[in-house]
């Protein structure tokens, strides 16, 4: 898998509008989390700080939670193209209920109803708009993107004008835009590939509400001892946000330092995966190209927290550091999610829900540990006891759950998986196959049976066998093994590049 940054990739128009789209994500995720203020429960030394975004957190989870138990047409209709607008609207309307509702408890309580919701759902829309295109295009989109974000918010941190940063909660309009003109949003405008003959009214039943157990399974697919690794990273997190600052104060006081910080990270991403994509493919074999960027991302949140105690006094605190390096680990861990979606094949909207819903639990149980030691440690001592836990768990998650030798097996892995869709486009292109037929064959070189391919496109399985016919005239075959053969033989071609 080459994941290089060409100029020429980057340029196409839907590079640039997924670029520009997930930039507007990110940047108003930024100004939400980051940019405002402190706001707390309660007051004095009992307050219980940050509960602003632990509720909003907690909405995003209930979010995922409600994608991963939904079934399939479920999901669909909750990220359907209608929808994306609705949740822009909440998300700026959101956003902005803090001035109109107050700072109260009641005020954080909306405020992180009427965010987190969208804001999870919207998320995963951006997986799943990722998760078609391709691994080795999708990756450096990200980095770029998150790079967008960063020096977006940057700029507008540092406008001497009041109220600057208000026009950051405008955000979600342009990330809806650009998704409603992505795949697979954009084929909802017109005439819907997934209608075929048979796709007429059909009757709703609320089993149709609920997932199997069997779609079930297909959404754990994901390692459990990853998995516990990215929640004990957003545990890390947690733990810095109750450490940065104090009730009634910015949030993050260094905030532009951090997203300075995070715009050299994703530079520096792009040229370590640029770097692997021109290196021989003997090193290539051995070593996956997201490896690198893995470890550059816990140095830098290992820097910032040994820098802790000495750079206080130099206006670079060491938590913007560690802050730079998680929301640089944040990219990889999309990359990451986009890459177990291609290996299961499975929605990339459900790998998003999963993964983000345990990053964002342990950064939950982090603000929520990171109070509680606010209030039983000294005042003297509990800001560098918070940092040591934090430090401990993002070095326990990189040493034992979440390990450099798991990233790069799976960025290996990805690579043959990738290789199967460019013999997919490359068998479409050559034999002159239609938009259906290149639908159905790579179902059909998987060794789908006709019911399921059926089921899956939401066609006949008469449909189905039509083009599956068509299909063996066109490669020349003569059956779905000697189909198969074909796509064993182009993916064995296309690897000896």
């Amino acid at each position: 898998m080459q994941l290089g940054l060409r100029f020429d990739r980057i340029t196409e128009p839907s590079a640039v509008r997924a670029i520009l789209g997930f930039a507007c994500n990110q940047g108003f995720v930024f100004s939400l989390f980051y940019l405002g203020a402190n706001r707390a429960f309660g007051e004095g030394e009992f307050a219980f700080e940050r509960a602003d975004l632990l509720l909003t957190l907690a909405f995003m989870v209930l979010s995922f939670a409600l994608l991963r138990n939904a079934s399939p047409r479920a999901r669909d209709a909750l990220l359907s193209r209608t929808l994306l607008w609705c949740y822009a609207g909440l998300l700026v309307l959101g956003s902005v209920v803090s001035s109109l509702a107050g700072t109260g408890a009641w005020g954080i309580v909306v405020e992180g109803m009427l965010v987190g919701v969208p804001a999870g759902l919207m998320l995963a829309a951006w997986g799943r708009a990722f998760g078609v295109r391709p691994v080795d295009r999708c990756v450096p989109e990200v980095f770029v993107a998150a790079a967008v974000a960063a020096g977006l918010c940057l700029a507008f941190s540092l406008v001497p004008i009041e109220h600057a940063l208000l026009v950051l909660k405008l955000l979600p309009l342009g990330s809806a835009f650009a998704l409603r003109g992505l795949e697979p949003f954009a084929r909802e405008g017109g005439s819907s590939s997934r209608k075929g003959p048979s796709a007429g009214p059909q009757s709703f039943r609320f089993g149709d509400l609920v997932a199997t157990r069997e779609q079930h399974d297909e959404t754990a697919r994901l390692s459990k001892k990853i998995i516990a690794g990215t929640g004990l990273f957003g545990l890390t997190a947690g733990f810095m946000e109750t450490f940065a600052s104090d009730p009634g104060m910015a949030s993050t006081p260094a905030f532009s330092a951090s997203l300075l910080l995070l715009v050299l990270f994703c530079a520096a991403a792009l040229q370590l995966i640029s770097g692997g994509a021109s290196a021989g493919s003997d090193s290539a074999d051995q070593q996956g190209p997201l490896d690198g960027v893995y470890r550059l991302a816990v140095l830098v949140m290992m820097a910032g927290f040994l820098f802790v105690p000495v750079l206080g006094s130099f206006g670079v605190p060491g938590e913007s550091i560690m802050l730079a390096g998680y929301l640089g680990l944040t990219y990889v861990l999309v990359s990451l999610f986009l890459v177990m979606a291609k290996l299961t094949g499975q929605d990339a909207a459900l790998s998003f829900a999963r993964g983000f819903a345990m990053l964002y639990l342990g950064e939950m149980a982090g603000i929520a540990l990171g109070n509680a030691i606010e209030l039983f440690e000294p005042v003297e001592q509990a800001p560098y006891a918070i940092a040591a836990f934090a430090g401990l768990a993002a070095l326990y998650a990189y040493l034992f759950l979440f390990t450099e030798r798991d990233f790069r097996a799976l960025s290996v892995i990805v690579r043959d998986a990738d290789r199967f869709d460019e013999a997919c486009r490359a068998i479409s292109q050559d034999h002159g196959l239609s938009k259906r037929e290149s639908e159905i064959l790579p179902l059909a070189l998987r060794g789908r049976t006709g019911e399921r391919i059926a089921g899956e496109l939401f066609i006949s399985k008469s449909t189905v066998d039509t083009h599956l016919r068509r299909m063996y005239a066109k490669t020349g075959t003569h059956g779905r093994q000697e189909l198969i053969d074909l796509g064993e033989r182009t993916v064995r071609r296309l690897g000896g590049k």
